[in-house]
């Protein structure tokens, strides 16, 4: 069997470093991948975003499974276009993505289902956002509508803060059209927890919790990344909490898509706030969490290949003999807790410098219940250099966070 994984990140190494142990797995291409990936795969040369020449490598390679990692490309409907050229692909569909793509989209759903979320307005115009903020208690919550690496939310702490960030999004498009309408929201108090779901279409199974740290420096300080590190399980999730995110979150968000007309089929990853008055969804993720996956994947004893092909063939739910595994695709995990350390270079998320060497790697490599995953790296003249702002997650698993924490 050969697969594809699309993506460069520390989220598609883990994915490619999991199907890799994937029994009847032959071949892994990663397009365009990193100098991690390209130690269990074979890197292509192709954008995460060249849908075209990714949708002719898969029919001219004879590729069994494309796994989509990005967002991006989700946004931009490549499993629509993989699907049209009867090509096996896992994620949403471009309609499906809008749950992420569109932070709009999301509010209006939640809020016509009853989805326990933060209070919010959607504004396409500057001054009526500014006079909107003005009423409201600070800090408030300011999001781009699209999608943008992440960096799409601001915490105003005050109204110049946010007339400036309302200014910049709107009129002059920082994060250019995603940035264009906005949603304006309550700040909610409490801790954050990651739940990843394997959605395929009517069903849903979890994978274990993670929760994971934006802020760029020690302390919870400095400005929000991607994320610069995740531990699982969670240490502020429960059974109860469980019951309440099945009944209240996922039953009223999967029926409310159907009524549209919109089948979900991939990972739905839900970024939650455990509030004193319950679970609120903060937002909706419709891909593989990065880096999350990193702590996560680590933990899985099961085969993930099977569970993918069961949620694309709407079969999470159902006794899988016919792929190969556990009955009812049960999912074995390793009790043991997981922390993942992000390497970043210095100045990220703004300006940093790349192309330095990195030193340890086959040495660290060695240590048991150690992986290291790449993400902005590459091989220049048998070296693997820095390539971007998050470079490296260091991985370890450990009797507690603790012991995984001092570990990694």
């Amino acid at each position: 069997m050969k697969l594809l994984v699309i993506g460069s990140g520390g989220r598609e190494h883990a994915l490619v470093w999991k199907l890799s142990q994937s029994a009847g797995v032959d071949r892994i291409f990663c397009a365009p991948g990193n100098a991690g990936t390209a130690q269990l795969a074979e890197n292509v040369a192709i954008s995460a975003n060249d849908l075209p020449e990714l949708v002719r490598f898969a029919k001219e390679n004879r590729i069994n499974l494309t796994v989509v990692g990005p967002d991006d490309p989700l946004a931009a409907g490549i499993v629509d276009l993989f699907q049209n050229e009867k090509l096996r692909v896992f994620g949403p569909t471009k309609s499906a993505a809008r749950l992420e793509s569109s932070k709009i989209f999301a509010k209006e759903l939640m809020r016509e289902k009853g989805i326990p979320t933060a209070t919010a307005k959607a504004f396409s115009e500057s001054e009526e956002a500014i006079r909107y903020a003005k009423q409201l208690n600070f800090p408030i919550v300011i999001k781009a509508d699209g999608l943008a690496l992440g960096k799409g939310v601001i915490i105003a702490p005050n109204i110049d803060t946010a007339r400036s960030t309302i200014s910049s999004m709107i009129s002059e498009g920082r994060f250019g059209e995603a940035g264009r309408r906005i949603v304006i929201e309550e700040f909610l108090h409490g801790t954050e927890c990651s739940l990843h779901a394997l959605v395929d279409g009517k069903s849903y199974r979890l994978l274990e919790t993670a929760r994971d740290h934006k802020r760029a420096f020690d302390g919870d300080k400095g400005p929000n990344t991607g994320g610069m590190g995740a531990f699982s399980p969670a240490n502020n999730w429960n059974s109860a909490m469980a019951t309440q995110f099945d009944n209240k979150i996922m039953r009223p968000l999967l029926r409310g898509l159907n009524q549209q007309g919109v089948e979900f089929r991939g990972l739905l990853f839900p970024g939650l706030m455990i509030t004193t008055e319950g679970v609120r969804v903060l937002e909706f993720n419709c891909r593989f969490g990065d880096p999350e996956t990193q702590a996560i994947l680590p933990r899985m004893r099961s085969d993930l290949l099977p569970l993918l092909e069961a949620t694309i063939d709407g079969q999470i739910d159902q006794p899988s003999q016919s792929y190969g595994s556990a009955s009812n695709h049960t999912i074995e995990w390793d009790e043991r807790a997981c922390v993942a350390v992000v390497l970043a270079s210095g100045g990220y998320p703004d300006k940093y410098e790349t192309g330095k060497t990195i030193l340890g790697l086959e040495e660290t490599a060695k240590l048991p219940d150690v992986q290291i995953f790449h993400a902005g790296t590459k091989r220049t003249n048998g070296q693997i250099v820095t390539a971007g702002g998050r470079v490296l997650a260091i991985t370890a698993l450990g009797s507690t966070i603790e012991a995984a924490r001092s570990r990694a």
